[in-house]
C-alpha cells in the first residue's frame, strides 16, 4: 500500500484521486456507511425528498482549480444553476439581488451601483487569476500576484466599516449577508473578503447545486478513484493510525481534535500543543423541510433565487452575528435559506419542493432554533408553515454526530479569523505536513479553509508526492 486516507470528505477524496493519478495504490477509510463527509444527501423527511445534510450550494466546486482539473463531468457530475444565485429581502416585497450579470446586479443597488461595478465587477473580470491566488496562498512564485493583491486590498476591511461607507440599504445588506458566511463577528478584519469572493463567484460561475444532491460530488470522486485502482472502505472507524495498513503516507481528512485522538502519540509535544489550541467557530442549527409546493414569497421574484438570506437590513445581520460571536442566541437570527428544486426539480416528487435553512449558534449550543428560523421565513413568505409536509432538525450535537469533523456544530473546520487563516492549522509554508514524515493533513482545518473546493486535498497530495515520491 502506498497511501491510506482517513476520511472521505471532498478533500480526502481529492487527495486520494491525486495520489492515484500519480500511480500510487490508495485506500480510503470512512467511518460512515457512505462516503462524502459534508457532501452527503439523504431522505431526511419523507420518501422521495432528497436533502443535502451539510454542504449544498457549490460555487467553489465550479471555480476551484482542483475540481476544474479533475473534470468530474466525465464521471457524470452535473451542476444546475438557479435563475438567480442569491437574494436578500430587506422587507416584504423589497429585495436585493445578486444576479449572474454584474450590470444587472448593480442596477438594483441605487447610489452604490458604481462600487459594485468597479470593485466586484473588476474582480469578476479576472476571477480565474484571483481564485488561483486566494485558494493557493503558499505558492512560490505566487499565483497571479496582482489579482490576489487587488482582492486583498478590497477585502481586508471589516464588513462593518465597508457597510458604513456604502450609501443605500440593498448593497449594504447584500454585502453583509455574503460576509456572514465567515461565521464571524462582521467587525473582524478580512470579513469583507469572503463577501467579495462569494459575490464574484456568483457572477463568474453562479451558485449551482449538484443534480441529485451533493452526494453526487462524492460519488463522482469515488468513481474516478476506483477507475484508477483505488478503494473506499466505508463503515470503518479509525481510532489509531497504528491500526492502519502499512503505507508510505497516511493522509488525515480530520480536524485537529480528531488528529490528536488518532495520531497525537506520533507527534511531538510542541506540535500537539498547537493543535490543542485550535479554535472551532460557531455551530449551525439546521432545518430541512418537505413542502407541498413552492415557497409563497411576498416578493414573487424570490421564487427564482437558489439561496435567500433572511434577516432584513444589514444592521440586523451584523447584530445577529455579533450576538453569536459573543456566545449569545439572537432573537432574530441571520438565516441562510435554500430552495434547491428551483435548479434541480429531481430533489422532490412532481409538484413538491424541498427547502432547508440554517442559522448560526454558539459552538455546542443546545438551543432549538426551529421557531426562530421559521419566523424569519414567514416574515417574507406568509403561509410558509402551511406548506410544510414534514421537517427534520439538526442542532449542533446532531451535526457532529453525523460528521465528527463538525465539532460543536462547526461546519468549516474551525474558526476563520485572520490568525487561523494565516496559521491553518499551524504557521508553515506546507501546513499539510506534520513533524512525522509519514503523516499529512488535508481537511478544511488546513489552507485554504472551508468550502467544497478540494484544494486542501490537492495540496496535501502534492506535498506527499514532493516529499516521498
Amino acid at each position: 500500500m502506498d497511501a491510506v486516507v482517513v476520511g472521505s470528505g471532498p478533500n480526502g477524496l481529492v487527495a486520494a484521486v491525486t495520489l492515484a493519478q500519480a500511480g500510487w495504490k490508495v485506500v480510503v477509510f470512512e467511518a460512515a456507511d457512505r462516503p462524502g463527509g459534508g457532501t452527503r444527501t439523504e431522505e431526511l423527511t419523507l420518501p422521495g425528498f432528497r436533502h443535502d445534510v451539510c454542504s449544498a450550494v457549490h460555487p467553489m466546486a465550479l471555480a476551484s482549480p482542483a475540481f476544474r482539473e479533475l473534470g468530474l463531468e466525465r464521471e457524470g457530475l452535473a451542476l444546475a444553476q438557479p435563475p438567480i444565485p442569491l437574494a436578500h429581502p430587506l422587507a416584504p416585497g423589497y429585495s436585493a439581488y445578486l444576479r449572474r450579470d454584474v450590470t444587472a446586479t448593480a442596477a438594483g443597488l441605487g447610489r452604490d451601483r458604481r462600487y459594485w461595478e468597479t470593485v466586484v465587477g473588476g474582480l469578476s473580470s479576472r476571477w480565474e487569476s484571483m481564485v488561483s491566488g486566494v485558494l493557493d496562498p503558499t505558492a512560490l512564485p505566487p499565483n497571479a500576484p496582482l489579482a490576489t493583491l487587488g482582492f486583498g486590498a478590497a477585502g481586508v476591511w471589516p464588513t462593518t466599516l465597508v457597510t458604513r461607507a456604502l450609501r443605500d440599504q440593498p448593497a449594504k445588506a447584500l454585502l453583509a449577508g455574503l460576509a456572514a458566511h465567515t461565521f464571524l463577528d462582521l467587525g473582524e478584519p478580512m470579513t469583507t473578503g469572503m463577501g467579495l469572493l462569494l459575490g464574484v463567484l456568483g457572477h463568474a460561475v453562479g451558485w449551482p447545486v449538484a443534480v441529485g444532491g451533493s452526494q453526487s460530488i462524492a460519488d463522482a470522486l469515488v468513481r474516478r478513484l476506483t477507475a484508477l485502482g483505488g478503494e473506499v472502505i466505508t463503515g470503518h472507524r479509525v481510532t489509531s493510525v497504528d491500526d492502519l495498513p502499512t503505507a508510505r503516507a497516511v493522509v488525515l481528512d480530520l480536524t485537529p481534535r480528531q488528529v490528536l485522538a488518532v495520531a497525537g502519540h506520533r507527534l511531538p509535544a510542541k506540535y500537539t500543543g498547537r493543535l490543542a489550541r485550535w479554535k472551532y467557530g460557531p455551530g449551525v442549527f439546521k432545518v430541512d423541510w418537505a413542502l407541498d409546493g413552492p415557497v409563497p414569497w411576498t416578493d414573487v421574484e424570490l421564487a427564482g433565487a437558489g439561496t435567500v438570506h433572511l434577516a432584513g437590513p444589514a444592521v440586523k445581520v451584523i447584530e445577529a452575528e455579533r450576538t453569536v460571536a459573543r456566545g449569545g442566541i439572537p432573537e432574530e437570527p441571520f438565516v441562510l435559506f435554500s430552495q434547491p428544486c428551483v435548479a434541480d426539480p429531481s430533489r422532490a416528487p412532481a409538484g413538491k419542493h424541498t427547502a432547508w435553512a440554517y442559522c448560526h449558534v454558539p459552538n455546542g449550543s443546545d438551543a432549538d432554533m426551529t421557531a426562530a428560523i421559521e419566523a424569519q421565513v414567514e416574515k417574507f413568505a406568509p403561509g410558509f408553515r402551511d406548506r410544510v409536509l414534514a421537517r427534520h432538525v439538526m442542532g449542533t450535537a446532531a451535526m457532529e454526530a453525523h460528521n465528527p469533523n463538525n465539532v460543536g456544530g462547526s461546519v468549516d473546520g474551525g474558526s476563520s479569523t485572520w490568525r487561523q487563516l494565516a496559521a491553518r492549522p499551524t504557521l508553515s509554508r506546507t501546513p499539510w505536513a506534520t513533524p512525522d514524515p509519514t503523516l499529512f493533513l488535508c481537511s478544511s482545518s488546513t489552507l485554504p479553509g472551508g468550502g467544497v473546493h478540494g484544494m486542501g486535498g490537492r495540496q496535501a497530495a502534492r506535498t506527499v508526492l514532493a516529499r516521498l515520491a
